[in-house]
């Protein structure tokens, strides 16, 4: 359910440029000695994209095929023109499971927003009573 349309556009244009900066910036971000740090950026930032697309409403399809063939791009891109940077396929594996879990939550929330609220269903049967 979209309440704030206007407002979920902004943040969708806002994850894509940072995105888009995390991705292709000339040089990669430092993430200090913690191992597993870029990874879970890459996840974040692709699961921030496609779950503010959903709320957008972009289909789940679309949004899944756009953003797999973008992690897989981003890599060959970063591999090939970004001198600085080097393309490595578990970044790509990071973002679609990133992609995938955004995906997974949007539909359980969906879900849970179909569902009727226990007080609202026993409040309905009395009223119809």
């Amino acid at each position: 359910m979209r309440l704030h349309p206007a407002r979920d556009r902004v943040l969708l244009a806002v994850a894509v440029a940072v995105q888009l900066v995390v991705l292709y910036a000339p040089r990669a971000p430092s993430t200090g000695s913690l191992p597993g740090v870029d990874k879970v950026v890459h996840a974040t930032v692709f699961a921030a994209v496609a779950w503010t697309a959903v709320r957008c409403g972009v289909a789940r399809r679309v949004v899944a095929v756009v953003l797999a063939a973008h992690a897989v791009l981003s890599e060959v891109l970063q591999a090939s023109l970004l001198p600085a940077r080097s393309g490595d396929p578990r970044d790509a594996v990071a973002d679609v499971a990133g992609v995938a879990l955004a995906l997974l939550l949007t539909r359980a929330g969906r879900e849970t927003a179909r569902r009727p609220h226990p007080d609202r269903t026993s409040a309905e049967a009395t009223r119809r009573a």
